[in-house]
């Protein structure tokens, strides 16, 4: 067998295997979006928060100064 064949022989008997299977789905797709919500977050933090940590420093330092 050359590898494309090989390749397509797992595909068919992984898709044979887990075709049907529903089981855990909803799990697995919270997961998903669980770790794709974190990774944003995490991103969006390297972005944005030195400014968002200087905003919060100049706030605290306005409302100590009242």
């Amino acid at each position: 067998m050359k590898g494309k064949q090989i390749i397509q022989k797992l595909h068919a008997i992984v898709a044979a295997l887990f075709w049907g299977d529903k089981r855990g789905l909803s799990t697995v797709e919270y997961i998903i979006i669980l770790v794709l919500v974190a990774v944003a977050g995490i991103a969006l933090w390297q972005e944005f928060g030195d400014a968002v940590q200087s905003r919060i420093t100049e706030s605290t330092g306005a409302i100590d100064a009242m």
